[in-house]
């Protein structure tokens, strides 16, 4: 039962010609399925609607040819021909009583047209932000006239794909009538430049050429960042970004506020905590009367309230936390907020997007497999009462552990130390990564007091004692160690240099913390190209040391650039007063120095160091697994009828992928095997 605290998110708010269910609105957001994998995305946004969120909205959505965000798979309405599509999506969120909203978007300069190939085009002549030497042109007035026209269109086709809420997109550096609005994109000295009314102009002209168009049946929708962290260099909340609400107080029919540039508006967790907008978003509603909508990552029902009934917004805007659970308002409803599994704001959902692929989910193993493999984020089959034993209880451990018992199973899992959490306890014990503690915690608490659940610490198993329980189906969670002998992507073979006493392994650091070094200079060496190297170069940093960071990429963490925190992490070491020493890989190691080579042209670079830290892969976990195959002929008088590895036992990678590794173990247990579907394009519409 819902606590009566919480009923005011459950009021329905008026925008424009529509009402909504509740206050739980899930704002635009990329999931990499896009226009390519139509059922995919339909079949995503109709599970947020089946799971309580109020308006359901799509991701950017071009609007025209010269639009094009290709390799990036957005939405796409360049033609009626696209209309079927976007269809599919509207009929699954208007199935749960959810309203349906489209974000309509032209990139300007941001567009590289590569599909297309048409030209590009700009407030004022501009490199293309991506795609190679490509330029856009400046736009003339006969351009500007087939814009506003191409906006219309696009409207047009939105209503009758069962839109019910259509945005005018004015946000992230990467919108063309964001733009215009800005001095340093827009050059104009015509009557739609120079001033700040004629940058508005334009803006102004395509938000009533909506309302004049679909506004009877549709709402109209601005979403705008008031704030860009730039200073005099872009908007600035207290400044033009007030302004331009201001201006347009009453035309829209709903704000969607936020700050520009993506990487601000979506920071991750290790930079920025629940509400770090509030300050800049804040003003909004003193100067309009129409609904608020902001986001925050906020998935606290007591912050959601404080939000409304302190006048800050009157929508709860999310795109992360209704990744991570769909389900968070119906949770909130039926009185399970124990239930809700939280946001950790660790991005690896931007990084499915950025990657052109359709984006995964650290928490939520469903997401993107809710069509393909018919997964869903509550509902599991049945299954009868097969005992199992898991051993490991980090992420992949505990998400099969949890997903069987939710399915009926008897469910052993053992764990050598003394903590529960493999992986996720150590890492979340980094600077930083506090709330990647949320993976450990919600699995935990999903298994705390079940009667098919049994959970054993300081438990460390032979294979002789598996084959003496007489447990049939066993899964094998027992992770991975870091190497320390320097083989990765760069050095494909053992550097025997690295058997020095003054080799430490990352988790050797992560166990102990920086005490285990000696004093004086500090190397690592970041072969991984993600998170680690980094967070431990700033832990190390904090202590005073001198770090050393090598590595071969051109910069640090380049596979961060996915996670939209990559200018930030460097930043950040370079504040501390880290040493980046880019495009290097190891040529030698000695008690007081190492070498470096150049990865062209090998020349060599001698630096004072007392430790390294290699970075680079790990190896699994497996000899346990190795043993018991070795008795493979005792299983059957044992009672063992399987043995899988799952997780980084099996593939060490991302803690996303071991907890969907986890999940798929738990969910096709005992299930026929069937081949997930493909989307295949036929007659106007999309089928499998």
């Amino acid at each position: 039962m819902r606590d009566p605290r919480f009923n005011i998110l459950f009021e329905p708010v008026q925008i424009g010609p529509h009402k909504t269910r509740n206050r739980f609105y899930q704002v635009p957001h990329c999931t990499g399925m896009g226009y390519r994998h139509p059922n995919a995305e339909a079949a995503h946004r109709g599970i947020k609607a089946e799971g309580g969120w109020g308006v359901v909205c799509t991701q950017e959505t071009e609007i025209h040819p010269t639009s094009d965000l290709s390799p990036a798979n957005e939405g796409r309405l360049w033609s009626d021909a696209d209309i079927p599509a976007l269809s599919l999506m509207t009929d699954a969120v208007h199935e749960h009583g959810s309203l349906a909203a489209i974000q309509l978007v032209h990139g300007g300069s941001h567009s590289p047209n590569l599909y297309s190939r048409e030209p590009a085009i700009a407030p004022s002549h501009a490199a293309v932000d991506w795609g190679g030497p490509l330029q856009a042109r400046e736009m003339d007035l006969t351009d500007i006239k087939n814009l506003r026209s191409w906006y219309v269109d696009a409207a047009k086709r939105a209503k009758t794909a069962g839109f019910d809420i259509i945005y005018a997109y004015a946000g992230h550096d990467m919108t063309i009538l964001q733009h215009f609005l800005l001095c340093r994109h827009n050059h104009r000295t015509d009557h739609y430049g120079g001033s700040f009314e004629n940058r508005l102009r334009l803006f102004r002209e395509v938000v009533s050429d909506l309302k004049d168009t679909v506004g009877d049946t549709c709402a109209i929708a601005i979403r705008f960042a008031v704030e860009e962290l730039l200073g005099s260099d872009g908007i600035e909340h207290q400044n033009e970004g007030r302004d331009v609400i201001e201006a347009l107080a009453e035309e829209p029919d709903l704000w969607d506020v936020n700050l520009s540039d993506w990487t601000n508006d979506s920071q991750t967790s290790r930079f920025a905590k629940e509400g770090f907008q509030e300050p800049y978003t804040a003003f909004v509603k003193s100067v309009t009367t129409k609904p608020v909508v902001g986001v925050g990552r906020y998935t606290s029902p007591d912050t959601m309230v404080r939000l409304i009934k302190s006048g800050h917004l009157d929508l709860i805007g999310a795109a992360r936390p209704s990744i991570a659970d769909p389900y968070l308002p119906l949770k909130i409803e039926q009185g399970r907020t124990n239930d809700i599994r939280e946001c950790i704001g660790c991005n690896i959902c931007t990084a499915g997007d950025n990657t052109n692929v359709p984006m995964r989910c650290t928490q939520n193993p469903t997401v993107g497999e809710e069509w393909r493999r018919g997964w869903h984020p509550e509902r599991l089959k049945p299954l009868a009462t097969y005992p199992h034993l898991i051993i490991g209880s980090g992420p992949a451990g505990l998400e099969a552990a949890q997903t069987l018992t939710k399915r009926g199973a008897e469910v052993t899992l053992a764990e050598t130390r003394e903590n529960l959490g493999g992986r996720i306890t150590l890492e979340s014990s980094l600077v930083g990564l506090a709330e990647w503690a949320r993976v450990r915690d919600w699995r935990i608490s999903q298994l705390t007091d079940k009667p098919n659940a049994q959970l054993f610490t300081r438990s460390t198993l032979t294979a002789d004692d598996i084959l003496s329980y007489g447990i049939p189906n066993v899964a094998l969670a027992t992770g991975a160690k870091w190497r320390t002998d320097g083989v990765g992507r760069t050095h494909k073979r053992s550097l025997q240099y690295l058997e020095a006493t003054n080799v430490y392994s990352p988790d050797t650091l992560m166990k102990t913390g920086p005490s285990c070094l000696p004093q004086g200079p500090i190397a690592i060496f970041d072969d991984d190209t993600f998170y680690l190297g980094s967070v431990l170069a700033e832990q190390i940093a904090s202590t005073g040391r001198k770090v050393l960071f090598i590595t071969p990429s051109p910069i640090i963490a380049p596979y961060s650039d996915n996670t939209l925190e990559q200018g930030r992490i460097q930043l950040r070491l370079i504040d501390l007063g880290v040493k980046i020493i880019p495009l290097q890989k190891l040529a030698g190691l000695s008690k007081a120095t190492i070498t470096t080579a150049c990865i062209y042209s090998d020349i060599k670079t001698k630096y004072d160091c007392r430790a390294l830290i290699p970075i680079t892969m790990r190896l699994p976990n497996d000899q346990l697994w190795h043993d018991l195959h070795a008795r493979k002929s005792d299983w059957q008088d044992a009672g063992l009828n399987s043995v899988t590895r799952i997780g980084d036992c099996h593939t060490p990678s991302l803690i996303a992928m071991a907890i969907q590794a986890g999940y798929r173990y738990g969910v096709e247990f005992g299930e026929p095997k069937e081949a997930p579907k493909r989307e295949v394009f036929a007659g106007g519409s999309f089928h499998h």
